[in-house]
């Protein structure tokens, strides 16, 4: 038994040790990784740019806080309207986003950080709290109905309390389909594609690409069963 026991301990300490060592070996990329990106991005002036393209930058940027506070009054201003206010509430969404279709209801209260890194398609509706942070693209296909308080969310902070507090950063786009239907209190993480068709369950936490024409749910998102196509 003591053999055992000492045999069940040993594998034990390696695999702990073996563990250990690939989160190092992860970590020691990401930090390289992150220190060939800002010194690439040393003498780029289009922080916004950089900012979409995907490379770990920093973030606290004067023409970055500028363009969030342009857009924050935007909104502002959109959600101190009355929904009976329809034009004037057309009016600055199309002001306010890169591109969206034709017929579209964003309910109030709604935010988003840039607003012209944003695409959507024609009938759109958004519901009650839609926050997008798009410091990367966001594009939303047509027919796309998204329910009450969901998160899509493209910026990623550095793991390294220094860094992140430093203000560095990175985004990935997020990807929508047509006939897309995100229901209440989902949360889309930077990257993730949701194909088209595809429906995403209440509370969800989207991690990773959703392909089209199924249901999934949870936390971690996961497909649970594929929708049958219509034949209408």
């Amino acid at each position: 038994m003591f053999v055992y026991d000492a045999f069940i301990s040993y594998l034990c300490i390696r695999h702990y040790t073996y563990i250990m060592h690939i989160k190092t070996h992860a970590k020691d990329l990401l930090i390289n990784k992150i220190e060939k990106d800002m010194e690439r991005n040393k003498t780029n002036t289009d922080n916004l740019s950089t900012l979409r393209s995907g490379e770990w930058m920093n973030g606290f940027t004067d023409d970055i806080a500028a363009a969030l506070s342009q857009c924050a009054e935007q909104c502002f201003r959109l959600n101190a309207l009355s929904p009976l206010c329809r034009s004037e509430r057309e009016e600055i969404v199309r002001e306010m986003l890169g591109r969206i279709g034709e017929r579209f209801v964003i309910h109030s209260p709604f935010r988003c950080d840039f607003g012209t890194n944003i695409h959507i398609g024609n009938n759109f509706i958004g519901n009650f709290n839609l926050a997008i942070l798009d410091e990367a693209e966001v594009t939303i296909g047509d027919n796309v109905f998204i329910g009450p308080n969901c998160s899509l969310c493209t910026v990623i902070h550095a793991l390294d309390a220094g860094q992140r507090n430093a203000g560095i950063m990175r985004a990935l786009p997020i990807t929508i389909g047509d006939n897309v239907w995100i229901a209440a209190n989902v949360v889309v993480l930077p990257g993730v594609t949701i194909g088209s068709r595809a429906v995403i369950g209440a509370g969800s936490v989207v991690t990773r690409d959703i392909p089209a024409d199924v249901l999934a749910a949870g936390n971690p998102c996961r497909v649970i069963k594929p929708i049958p196509t219509s034949l209408s």
